[in-house]
């Protein structure tokens, strides 16, 4: 009988992150994926950064991120029981705390352009004070 299938409120929602590393760097591409372990269909997601709702669907493609992609992320599932759709169930996923740090290899390539500039003026001193040497020898 079509009417005999039972409807399940949405339940345990939780993300998960790929890459699943709650520390990523800018320029890192990151996708978040929201489910549910129980919940008749249809279900929808809403996604929330920081309190703010920022998306709708089971998944949320940050694309590349920067600083400002840094805070909390929750989903909430939702699915609608009954005939007349008045009976709305709601699963609110755990927060994922996501910090976007500034890329690692900028420091090292600022600080390897600085240790070859210094490279350098160390280089030219020794060659001008090996001619000055020189020419007072001479």
């Amino acid at each position: 009988m079509p009417g005999s299938t039972r409807k399940v409120p949405v339940a345990n929602a939780t993300i998960t992150p790929s890459p699943l590393s709650h520390q990523v760097h800018t320029s890192d591409p990151v996708t978040l994926r929201c489910s549910v372990q129980v919940g008749s269909a249809p279900v929808t997601f809403t996604w929330l950064h920081s309190g703010q709702e920022v998306a709708q669907g089971p998944v949320l493609e940050l694309g590349v991120v920067d600083v400002g992609h840094s805070g909390t992320y929750q989903c909430v599932a939702t699915n609608q029981l009954g005939q007349d759709g008045h009976r709305v169930f709601r699963a609110l996923s755990p927060e994922l705390a996501l910090e976007v740090t500034p890329q690692g290899h900028g420091v090292t390539v600022a600080a390897g352009v600085g240790g070859s500039l210094l490279f350098l003026v160390l280089l030219v001193a020794v060659i001008v004070a090996w001619h000055w040497w020189h020419r007072l020898g001479g």
